[in-house]
């Protein structure tokens, strides 16, 4: 009977620190969870049709032509997550201008984060694609090279004035920028359309505006989505295409279709938030 007082010691010790880590790892937990979610209370997305879902379908019709998609990450990551208030101002053709003057007014020092993505249409994206698939290889490639010049030399400066312009009115907010997916896989399953030429060039394009809004994002503090490696075996020519080739309606052209923003587009934000 001598070892019953060590014994109850010993299980007394035992029990409290069950009862310890028990108690501990549900407080770690929360305060985990409190702090990922400080940022996320109020959101605000912001940018151009990539953002706002053009190609996704579903189209919100109060959004008219900016045609906000209720497949679009936005709202994918809003009905996950259900932030205390969402307010979602993309809009189809928007250039860093177009956000300045247009996008900004649900901002305020209460919100805690906010998505964008913007400057593939300052870059002449669209008019270089359609330069690519009625014009030919030559034409393709020179429309293209005036886009790399404009990406190197003005769009800096454009993605400069928009991100101040954000991070004047939401002082507070973790800001996630989104960029832009390769648009083919090269050497792939098209064997219609344009060259594999003009498609390496429009891929290079891509390319440049990722590397060129990676650089502004990460000079303002900005966390940045490089979304090309989710893409990767998802683009045009590839067995399982989450973006659009050339399509009628002509306006989703080149654009993700719902899978690029449910497989794509939303997994990298939701793990930058």
């Amino acid at each position: 009977m001598r070892t019953a007082r060590p014994l109850r010691l010993l299980l007394g010790f035992l029990v409290a620190t069950t009862v310890a880590l028990l108690g501990t790892a549900p407080a770690q937990a929360a305060e985990s969870t409190a702090a990922r979610s400080a940022y996320a209370e109020n959101y605000v997305a912001l940018g151009d049709s990539y953002a706002s879902g053009v190609g996704a379908g579903s189209y919100d019709s109060a959004s008219g032509d900016c045609k906000r998609s209720t497949r679009a990450y936005p709202v994918l990551w809003k009905n996950a997550h259900s932030p205390a208030s969402f307010s979602f101002t993309a809009c189809s053709g928007a250039r860093t201008g177009d956000l300045i003057n247009n996008q900004l007014g649900p901002l305020n020092s209460s919100t805690t984060l906010v998505s964008l993505s913007i400057g593939g249409n300052d870059a002449g994206f669209a008019d270089a694609m359609i330069t690519c698939v009625l014009q030919g290889e030559s034409a393709c490639v020179n429309r293209i090279n005036e886009a790399r010049t404009y990406i190197e030399g003005t769009l800096p400066g454009r993605l400069n004035a928009a991100y101040d312009a954000v991070r004047a009115r939401a002082p507070n907010a973790h800001v996630v920028v989104l960029g832009y997916p390769r648009m083919y896989q090269l050497n792939g399953g098209c064997f219609f359309g344009i060259s594999e030429r003009s498609r390496a060039a429009i891929n290079g394009a891509a390319d440049l505006l990722s590397d060129v809004t990676a650089k502004r994002a990460a000079d303002h503090g900005f966390s940045y989505g490089d979304v090309r490696p989710a893409f990767s075996g998802h683009e045009i020519c590839s067995d399982s295409e989450w973006l659009h080739s050339v399509t009628f309606p002509i306006g989703d052209s080149y654009h993700p279709k719902a899978a690029g923003h449910s497989g794509g587009y939303y997994p990298v934000f939701n793990a930058l938030d």
